[in-house]
């Protein structure tokens, strides 16, 4: 989860399924969570995490996705907040057509399946800040 300093969080707008999803990726071998995160990060946007902060991970029935190519998934997601003040948006053009920051109270409808639950405990939290 990117944040500005406008209480926005930068979403792409995916090529695989034409939906906006938060910035992330499969672990490859040997990575910790916070490796793929800062490798994710990088790939993804061009920006760099300074200080990655463990929102939660999920995993379990409701991190089944399939995706358009067939491939079905059940994802184990450890999501990561960090915030980015400057840098230039460079977005993986193999992944994304776009990336975009959004406030949390005008997200788009089409949400990647796999973020949902994600950005719906952020929003949740973020409502209220004792739960996080």
């Amino acid at each position: 989860m990117v944040n500005n300093n406008h209480q926005q969080v930068l979403l792409q707008l995916r090529i695989d399924n034409e939906c906006w999803g938060l910035i992330g990726g499969s672990m490859e071998l040997g990575e910790t969570f916070e490796q793929v995160a800062h490798r994710e990060l990088l790939e993804e946007t061009g920006l760099k995490a300074k200080n990655l902060i463990l929102i939660n991970t999920y995993s379990g029935q409701d991190f089944y996705y399939q995706y358009p190519h067939g491939d079905e998934v059940y994802n184990v997601v450890s999501a990561f907040e960090c915030k980015v003040n400057n840098g230039q948006l460079i977005h993986d053009q193999a992944e994304a057509t776009m990336l975009q920051f959004f406030s949390l109270d005008d997200l788009p409808k089409n949400i990647s399946p796999p973020d949902r639950p994600i950005l719906e405990d952020y929003i949740i939290n973020n409502k209220n800040p004792s739960n996080h």
